[in-house]
């Protein structure tokens, strides 16, 4: 994200606190004095703006991709990052991804069934359970049936999709 806010956000801050697109309405609605509804998910942006991280600040993300087949031809999946790990269950296909971004930035290596990560992704479960329940996000997560998957995956249906 780039901003410009002259005379309160310094030329060429960096700020690496974790935000969401969420954070943009009550942001907006901060700089117009306007009252944030108690039921809004996000987080004013402008303590960020000003170089303060309140001590609040969340430590995690939690999104949820439902639009499969679509134009991005994401499979449908939920998941949580926080500033070292990323964990992302394609619920459709019931499968896992796990990531040290740390070690692996660019997210090539899918270390969910690696033995060395076996306490991180337990703790990124629950953190993904935690922020479930949090944004009351109750949307199903059932596999698709076998036959469906692999009609999904195959080259035919994301050449006619894509």
């Amino acid at each position: 994200m780039t901003i410009k806010w002259p005379g309160v956000t310094a030329a060429g801050a960096v700020n690496n606190d974790l935000v969401q697109n969420l954070d943009y309405a009550e942001t907006f609605l901060e700089l117009a004095d306007a009252a944030i509804p108690a039921d809004m998910q996000g987080k004013s942006l402008v303590p960020l703006l000003r170089g303060e991280t309140p001590a609040d600040w969340r430590q995690s993300i939690y999104y949820h991709y439902y639009e499969y087949p679509s134009v991005h031809m994401v499979p449908k999946h939920r998941g949580v990052r926080n500033h070292r790990y990323k964990l992302m269950h394609f619920y459709q296909f019931d499968e896992w991804e796990f990531y040290d971004l740390a070690a692996d930035p660019d997210e090539l290596n899918n270390c969910y069934d690696d033995p060395v990560y076996a306490n991180a992704v337990k703790i990124m479960k629950q953190e993904l359970e935690r922020l479930r329940v949090h944004y009351e996000d109750d949307s199903p997560i059932t596999p698709l049936p076998k036959k469906r998957q692999d009609e999904l995956r195959s080259p035919a249906t994301i050449t006619r999709a894509g």
